[in-house]
């Protein structure tokens, strides 16, 4: 019994309850919202490439064009991230931080099996109930890898992957086009491509391309490579108010106007 109390996450006792309530049509349960994003990687002959797209949203608003989905694991090893953004960003920090420890404690760089395995473990504790669907693509010491971790735990080791509700956009440009043994050029101009049908395809992809480019001798990062949705018309003296236009800033200057400062302040 100490040891349930102690264990921590989450608790799903209550889960038959809210179960019962719904059917009753006592409780209108909340729906989860549909998530929208293009992610992928691919494996080259010199390392591998991930790509993403830069919207985020809200239900059926676009809050962000051009976030970053793009999520730093270690120096060789990144994490492209589809879900809940809170989800993707926390659950890849924190393997970020275990990975820099296990590599302070051991002296050598970190596999991209290590993070999977954290990845993978962290995921399946929670059930589903953490919204990180991943791409993770890295170079180590047996070469390059690219891997899929989905929400509940289960993963998958492939030449090529892709994730998010773009996916299968993305998926049937690599079906066409991939071949074993791409320089690295290739590769990226295909992930290009891949992203760029998400983005075309599916509403809740969409912005900007992002591409990240891992081999041996570490990570490229190239943001924004393609801008696929630029504004095209923009007012001539938008946001342009006069002096004195803030009745805040007058009233601030007269309340600090006779406020003295010591000689042994430093103000910026």
């Amino acid at each position: 019994e100490a040891f349930q109390k102690s264990r921590g996450g989450f608790s799903f006792d209550l889960c038959d309850r809210n179960k019962n309530l719904a059917q009753d049509g006592k409780v209108n349960v909340p729906k989860t919202k549909k998530t929208g994003t293009t992610i992928c990687g691919i494996v080259f002959k010199d390392g591998v490439v991930l790509g993403a797209d830069t919207r985020a949203t809200e239900g059926p608003i676009v809050c962000d064009k051009n976030c970053e989905k793009i999520h730093k694991i270690a120096e060789k090893i990144w994490c492209c991230g589809a879900g809940t953004s809170a989800d993707t960003e926390n659950v890849t920090g924190l393997i970020e931080s275990q990975l820099e420890l296990h590599r302070l404690a051991t002296g050598k760089e970190p596999r991209v099996i290590t993070a999977l395995t954290r990845l993978k473990q962290r995921l399946f504790q929670y059930q589903g109930y953490i919204s990180a669907a991943l791409v993770l693509g890295g170079v180590d010491v047996d070469g390059p890898h690219i891997y899929t971790v989905w929400p509940h735990g289960s993963t998958d080791h492939l030449p090529y992957a892709t994730m998010g509700s773009g996916s299968l956009a993305a998926m049937a440009v690599f079906e066409a086009e991939y071949k074993d043994d791409m320089d690295e050029k290739e590769a990226v101009q295909l992930v290009n491509q891949a992203i760029q049908a998400g983005i075309w395809n599916d509403l809740g992809s969409g912005g900007n391309v992002d591409c990240m480019v891992i081999t041996k001798k570490g990570a490229k990062m190239m943001r924004n490579m393609e801008t696929l949705n630029d504004r095209t018309f923009h007012a001539e003296g938008f946001y342009k108010f006069p002096k004195g236009t803030t009745e805040l800033a007058e009233e601030a200057k007269k309340r600090f106007a006779n406020v003295s400062i010591s000689s042994g302040m430093e103000v910026e």
